[in-house]
């Protein structure tokens, strides 16, 4: 199931994001960032609807897919 991010609270969205950018352990390149900032870009693109929150109800996680 599609949960819109505006459907959140603040402390939710920001708590699902951390735990999605710590999961993920993406490659950044050869900078380094910060949590925050990793936080902001995956914010960005959520907002730019380069990515959508999924939620399995059968084993009550989420995720965060890129749509195409």
């Amino acid at each position: 199931m599609e949960i819109p991010p505006e459907m959140l609270s603040p402390e939710i969205l920001k708590a699902m994001l951390e735990e999605f950018v710590l999961r993920e352990g993406t490659d950044y390149g050869h900078d380094e960032y910060t949590l925050e900032e990793k936080v902001s870009q995956v914010r960005k693109q959520l907002k730019e609807g380069k990515l959508r929150i999924v939620f399995n109800e059968e084993d009550e996680t989420f995720d965060l897919l890129r749509k195409y």
